[in-house]
């Protein structure tokens, strides 16, 4: 039987908390898409997520005592997803993009953090990788995005630029 710190229990009830809204929530943009490439990045993240809760069950039960790894982003096969439904507004498609990048964006951060906290060597390892995966999946979107022209990114100019630097510079010469 193995317990774990109270840290690492009461950030993975957080984390369980989260996925469960989360995993619900991209259900409904699942059904509510019209894009074949957002719905497949959909159903990867929902995957991986249910994963996650998998990994963070068998870490909690005390009766496990082998090492949890997180299955590779490659393990998860969406493409013969059962669609359950088409959107029938394809301008909902922007802002689930938008909205589930956030979301894979902050379960990322969320990840990262709380293994930045966590005490058990397989709780804290677990939750750097899923971290990561969430980085692949808003990296995913943001590709969608980009593809459908949806992102808009200002660039400085170079004078900016260039006060910037000889602003900064002197941090090389301390």
């Amino acid at each position: 039987m193995s317990t774990l710190p109270s840290v690492d229990l009461g950030l993975m009830v957080e984390h369980l908390s989260t996925h469960e809204g989360m995993i619900n929530k991209l259900k409904v943009y699942h059904i509510n898409t019209t894009n074949s490439d957002l719905k497949s990045i959909i159903a990867l993240q929902i995957n991986v997520m249910m994963s996650h809760v998998r990994v963070m069950l068998s870490l909690i039960n005390p009766d496990n005592n082998e090492y949890v790894e997180v299955p590779d982003l490659d393990m998860y096969d969406v493409s013969n997803r059962r669609v359950e439904g088409t959107g029938v507004n394809k301008y909902n498609d922007k802002w689930i993009a938008l909205e589930a990048r956030a979301g894979a964006k902050l379960m990322s951060n969320e990840n990262y953090t709380s293994a930045l906290l966590m005490k058990d060597r397989n709780v804290r390892n677990a939750h750097v990788e899923m971290a990561l995966q969430q980085l692949e999946i808003q990296k995913r979107y943001s590709d969608f995005i980009n593809r459908m022209g949806w992102s808009f990114v200002p660039k400085a100019d170079t004078e900016e630029q260039i006060k910037t630097y000889q602003h900064f510079q002197h941090l090389l010469n301390n």
